[in-house]
């Protein structure tokens, strides 16, 4: 008899924090412009149900058309929006431009939109279990831990989350909206400090700190107090240390690229994703987290490359489902 999704899934509810905006991208060869679900938290989210995970997306979503549309997108995706905020404010809008080779930028319209808006209110019992499954695992970055007023309310929620589970963070930079560098990485620092699992783009870190070579920030990253640091290298896969003092680098996969739009929080959801099959979230955990060695470290990574691969290979924020990650593998 076939193994279904829900022997499949591990148990424990993986929380997600932050935007889930609007994006607005090219259509392909269509010469005209589409609106799609997007936001990096919320890719994430998606990403981790499709892949098995239990994921409980925490979002303010606004009730206008829009957000209405984001709602849907979110629970027909099977994530749990128990604890979402029905906003007043509009959606927010992230406006996507490729390049001929599919890589994403982006340009936002976001003053006084419902992301932003946390309250410590809204976030009371964010992290409570659903029924007998804790939340083994909270993951959040990008703009909504940077942009003013709600960012410190979601920071405290991270930090409110370390003494009972696995937190995971990526800072998902986008210039346009965070300042400068000298502006942004204190805040990073202070969000290494809370985190067990990061994940960082190439490109975020020549941003945050040029000229540096992303080996040699990873082994400083990881003495602020993360047990393992990946940072993500486009075409040419990954690489990665733990605390352990584990290195690994791999290689990326020969894909045809559609666009790179949601590669990396795809990539993000299937290393979670990865590391709760393996038993590795939550506070209880994190002992073998901090220990876990090379082979589980491989495992994940691969996992993670080969999800970001498939968004690739597909127009949009598309993930893996995990019948499509175990063909792929």
């Amino acid at each position: 008899m076939p193994e279904t999704a829900a022997a499949r899934r591990p148990r424990g509810v993986v929380a997600v924090a932050g935007e889930a905006l609007v994006d607005i991208v090219p259509a392909p060869a269509a010469g005209y412009w589409e609106f799609a679900p997007g936001g990096s938290p919320a890719n994430v989210a998606v990403g981790l149900s499709r892949l098995d995970v239990r994921a409980r997306m925490l979002a303010r979503l606004a009730d206008d058309l829009l957000g209405r549309k984001l709602r849907d997108h979110l629970a027909d995706n099977g994530v749990d929006l128990s604890h979402a905020v029905e906003a007043a404010e509009p959606s927010s809008l992230a406006i996507v431009e490729l390049a001929a080779d599919g890589q994403a930028s982006y340009d936002f319209r976001i003053s006084g939109t419902a992301d932003w808006q946390w309250t410590a209110e809204e976030l009371s019992g964010a992290l409570d279990p659903e029924g007998d499954e804790p939340v083994v695992a909270v993951h959040s970055g990008s703009l909504a831990l940077t942009t003013a007023p709600g960012h410190e309310a979601l920071r405290e929620l991270l930090a409110s989350a370390v003494d009972t589970a696995t937190v995971s963070y990526d800072p998902n930079i986008r210039p346009l909206l965070m300042g400068t560098p000298e502006d942004v990485l204190p805040g990073v620092h202070e969000l290494l400090g809370l985190a067990d699992v990061v994940k960082v783009s190439e490109e975020d870190l020549e941003w945050l700190q040029p000229g540096r070579e992303p080996g040699d920030v990873v082994g400083e990253w990881l003495e602020l107090g993360p047990a393992v640091v990946v940072v993500t290298l486009g075409a040419n896969g990954v690489l990665a240390g733990t605390a352990s003092g584990l290195h690994s680098v791999l290689p990326g996969k020969e894909i045809e690229v559609v666009d790179t739009v949601g590669a990396g929080d795809n990539f993000s959801a299937a290393l979670l994703a990865g590391l709760h099959r393996r038993g590795l979230l939550g506070a209880a955990a994190r002992d073998d987290l901090y220990r876990m060695d090379r082979e589980t470290l491989d495992g994940v990574l691969s996992e993670a490359v080969t999800a970001a691969a498939i968004t690739c290979s597909r127009h949009g924020a598309n993930p893996p489902t995990r019948a499509e990650l175990d063909a792929a593998g």
